[in-house]
């Protein structure tokens, strides 16, 4: 089979790999989309030095989803062509939080497909098999593939935050996952703020039923975001860059009493508690992906609602196109993309 890997330095390489078999519990999975994620960026953009061993490092792609092809001995309940989104953790499966379905908690070690271990950017993959959720047939590969990294973990963060139709929700960055965030505030009713510098993904916030947009670039996003709502600011507010800056801008937008949520990984943040959070009454929230319960529900949900996340996925590339997908996701103007099997 072939497979990709991140060398770094913006460079990607598709190598040769022998067809892997299941072990005991273990799924072999037949790859049909696989998605690219901005935490696929640490790996891409990083200096080659500072990778390690070319030789060691894994296959990337931790948004993998395909058709079940093989089992390993002992499995229960997957079947052979079920069509299954993966959730990308493995962990010890008896701590209390494997027990719960968030193995990336696991108290032992865990283990992350795409990063510490192979991922998805492959012909095949092989997974514990209770890791392999099975999809709604109404839910097409591309879709799923969004859903089982960044757009999940929107859905987490939203449903967290308890967003209603009652509120103004402020969505800091509108990449794959700060889209998904306007998506599924959008679904619920609430007025959205889609705030990024990047035009081409302020026009997809706004296709997508976005209330408002606003460029940070251009004018103050905490005096806009204020503006817009009589002085008060809104009811709940997402982070989902990262940026040390805009963390800061999503806690001060946010209104007496108001929520607000940290999605963006990396960077830090210093806070002013008194007049930010303590006098404001503010819930200020931590949302890390997703647990495999919460995947589940996410793709019914998108099917039942009938949210329209096809016209979130603006590109998709086959494997063999792979640095070129990379390299059109590093300028930051698409929507989701994909890599797909026909």
């Amino acid at each position: 089979m072939k497979g990709v890997v991140l060398v770094g330095d913006r460079q990607v390489e598709i190598r040769d790999y022998p067809d892997p078999k299941p072990g005991p519990g273990q799924a072999l999975v037949a790859m049909k989309a696989s998605g690219l994620c901005g935490s696929d960026f640490s790996g891409y953009r990083a200096p080659k030095a500072q990778r390690g061993d070319p030789a060691k490092l894994p296959i990337a792609g931790h948004e993998p989803v395909g058709v079940i092809a093989a089992l390993g001995p002992g499995v229960k309940g997957p079947k052979v062509g079920a069509r299954c989104i993966i959730h990308h953790y493995e962990g010890c499966g008896d701590c209390k939080f494997c027990r719960i379905g968030y193995p990336q908690l696991c108290v032992v070690s865990h283990t992350v497909r795409g990063f510490s271990a192979d991922g998805g950017h492959a012909d095949y993959m092989v997974i514990d098999a209770h890791m392999c959720l099975p999809m709604p047939d109404a839910l097409s590969f591309e879709e799923a593939a969004a859903i089982a990294c960044g757009t999940g973990t929107a859905y987490a963060a939203v449903k967290k935050l308890d967003v209603s139709g009652r509120d103004v929700l402020a969505v800091f960055g509108q990449g794959p996952v700060g889209v998904s965030a306007t998506l599924f505030g959008v679904a619920t009713g609430a007025a959205v703020i889609a705030i990024d510098p990047v035009p081409e993904r302020l026009e997809l916030a706004k296709k997508l039923g976005a209330w408002k947009t606003v460029d940070p670039s251009k004018q103050d996003p905490v005096a806009a975001v204020r503006e817009l709502t009589h002085g008060e600011g809104a009811d709940a507010t997402v982070d989902c860059t990262g940026i040390n800056k805009v963390r800061w801008q999503t806690v001060d937008c946010a209104r007496v009493f108001g929520r607000a949520c940290f999605v963006g990984e990396g960077s830090d943040v210093t806070l002013q508690p008194s007049p930010q959070i303590i006098h404001k009454h503010l819930t200020l929230y931590g949302s890390w992906t997703f647990s495999t319960v919460l995947l589940a529900e996410c793709c019914q949900y998108v099917v039942d609602r009938k949210i329209p996340l096809k016209q979130l996925i603006t590109h998709t590339f086959p494997l063999s196109q792979a640095a070129e997908a990379y390299k059109l996701f590093d300028t930051n103007k698409t929507g989701k993309v994909v890599l797909v099997w026909k």
